[in-house]
C-alpha cells in the first residue's frame, strides 16, 4: 500500500487534536483512502507541555525547516495561526513542492490569492476545509456536493462565542458583559475576545465562502462587519416581544454582476431554522438554484471537530498524491475575478429593527415619520415599548420600528437627520432583519 508522510506545524490544542486521530485511526484511514497516511513529524517552539499525546520518541522538533525540508514528508499542515509566519511558512513549503493542508481562515482571507497562485505554479494542492466551521464540511460541500448549483443565498452562524453569548443574553435576560465573562469563565471566549466579538473571526470565514461561491477574491477592505460588543440585552429583549431571536449573521448574496458580504448582528423570525441553532454551534444555511435551502449544522470549533476535517482534507490530498495528479478541489476559483464585484454597504437593501428613545413630547412620532419618508424608508409597524433603564431620567420613549426592504444608505441618512433635529436623545440602534 502507498504511503504518505505528514508533517504537522504546531502542536497546539488542534495539532494535539489532529496527531491524535492520525496516530489513533491509521488502520481506519488506510482501509477508507487506500493509503497509508503515516505522520512522522511534529514541529513547535513548546517540545516540553504535555498535550495529552503519546508521540513516538523523536516526532517532536522545534524547528519547522527540519519538516518542510524532510523528503519522506509530502503534506505540511499548517495549525500555527496568525498571518506572518505561517504564511512564511506555506510558501516555503509549496516551494519546496509540498502539499499543504490549513486551518488558518485568517491567513487565506488576507493572502489566500497569493498562496493558491503560488501552488497553482508548483503543481500541488492547498486543503482548507477547516478554515470555516471546524467540523462542518461546508467547504468541501461548496466545492463538490453543489458543484452543478448556481449559489444564490448564504446566511451563517460562524462563531460560538457570539451564539453562546446571544444565547445567553436571550434566554436568561442577562447582559452583555454578563454573558461575555461567563464565556470565558467556560474557556468558550479568550481572556481578550475582540477578534470573535467584533467580527473579524465571522467575517474571515464569511470572505472564504464568498470567494469560494462566486469565483473572485473578496477584498476585506468592502467587507461590510459589525460585532456585538456594543449590542444591548434591550434589543434582545425587544427583538424577542416582535417573534425574533438575535444571531450574530453572515449574509452572503448575489445580486447580478453584486455580492453583498455582511457580518452583524440580525434578527431572525423565531421559526427560522437557524433561529434553533444555540450555544456553541454553528450552522451554515445554503440556498442553491437546484437543491433550494439546504443547512449544515454542528460544533464551528474545538479540538475535535476541527481535527476531524483537517485528517478529511489531509485524505483527500493522499488520494490525490496516489492518483499522480493534484486537483486543486479546495482552490478559490477566479473565474469571475472582473466580472463580479462586493455590493457597495449602502446599496445593500434589507428589512430593518430600529430603536429609537424619542423625546416624550407631542408631535415626535410625526417628525421622525415624515423624516423616514423623505428619505424613502417605509415603516412597517412601530410600536412603544416598556422603559429601558435610565429613559425617564432623559424623559424618552423607546419606539420600536420595523421597516419594509429599504437601501441601508436611505436608512442612515434618515438617522442622520432625526438626530439633528433633536427628537432623540440617544443613538439610534439599527440591524437588519433576515
Amino acid at each position: 500500500m502507498t504511503k504518505t508522510g505528514v508533517g504537522i506545524l504546531g502542536f497546539g490544542t488542534v495539532g494535539a487534536g489532529v496527531a491524535e486521530g492520525l496516530l489513533r485511526n491509521r488502520e481506519t484511514l488506510a482501509q477508507r483512502l487506500g493509503v497509508e497516511v503515516e505522520l512522522r513529524k511534529i514541529a513547535d517552539l513548546d517540545t516540553e507541555r504535555d498535550r495529552g499525546v503519546k508521540l513516538p520518541e523523536g516526532m517532536l522538533v522545534r524547528d519547522a525547516a527540519e519538516v518542510i525540508a524532510d523528503p519522506d514528508i509530502s503534506i505540511v499542515v499548517e495549525l500555527i495561526g496568525g498571518t506572518k509566519t505561517a504564511a512564511d511558512f506555506i510558501l516555503r513549503a509549496i516551494a519546496a513542492g509540498k502539499h499543504v493542508v490549513t486551518a488558518n481562515k485568517a491567513l487565506l482571507a488576507e493572502r489566500g490569492a497569493e498562496i493558491f497562485e503560488a501552488a497553482g505554479k508548483a503543481g500541488v494542492d492547498v486543503y482548507f476545509g477547516a478554515s470555516v466551521g471546524g467540523g462542518i464540511p461546508i467547504v468541501r460541500v461548496l466545492r463538490e456536493g453543489l458543484a452543478g448549483n448556481e449559489i444564490e443565498r448564504i446566511d451563517g452562524i460562524l462563531n460560538g462565542t457570539c451564539n453562546y453569548i446571544l444565547t445567553r443574553m436571550g434566554k436568561e435576560r442577562i447582559p452583555f458583559d454578563a454573558a461575555l465573562a461567563d464565556a470565558q469563565c467556560k474557556g468558550y471566549a479568550e481572556a481578550d475576545p475582540s477578534l470573535d466579538i467584533d467580527g473579524w473571526d465571522t467575517a474571515h470565514k464569511a470572505i472564504l465562502l464568498a470567494s469560494l461561491a462566486y469565483g473572485f477574491y473578496v477584498p476585506k477592505a468592502e467587507v461590510d462587519v459589525t460585532g456585538i460588543r456594543r449590542l444591548s440585552s434591550t434589543d434582545v429583549q425587544y427583538a424577542d416581544r416582535l417573534g425574533y431571536c438575535v444571531k450574530l449573521l453572515a449574509r452572503i448574496e448575489r445580486d447580478g454582476d453584486e455580492v453583498e458580504v455582511d457580518v452583524g448582528p440580525a434578527l431572525v423570525p423565531a421559526g427560522h431554522m437557524l433561529a434553533s441553532v444555540s450555544g456553541v454551534f454553528n450552522a451554515v444555511m445554503v440556498h442553491g438554484d437546484l437543491v433550494d435551502d439546504m443547512l449544515l449544522y454542528g460544533r464551528g470549533a474545538g479540538r475535535a471537530p476541527t481535527a476531524s476535517t483537517v485528517i478529511g482534507d489531509i485524505g483527500d490530498v493522499a488520494r490525490n498524491i496516489a492518483g499522480g495528479s493534484p486537483r486543486y478541489r479546495n482552490a478559490i476559483s477566479t473565474a469571475n475575478a472582473g466580472h463580479l464585484r462586493v455590493k457597495p454597504r449602502g446599496e445593500v437593501r434589507s428589512e430593518f429593527y430600529i430603536r429609537l428613545m424619542v423625546k416624550d413630547a407631542p408631535g415626535t412620532f410625526g417628525c421622525f415619520g415624515t423624516i423616514f419618508g423623505k428619505h424613502g424608508v417605509s415603516i412597517r409597524t412601530a410600536s412603544s415599548f416598556p422603559f429601558v433603564p435610565g429613559s425617564e431620567i432623559l424623559e424618552t420613549i423607546p419606539v420600536v420600528i420595523e421597516t419594509h426592504p429599504a437601501r441601508r444608505a436611505d436608512l442612515e441618512a434618515a438617522l442622520a437627520e432625526i438626530k439633528r433635529s433633536g427628537v432623540v436623545r440617544c443613538e439610534p440602534v439599527a440591524m437588519r432583519i433576515v
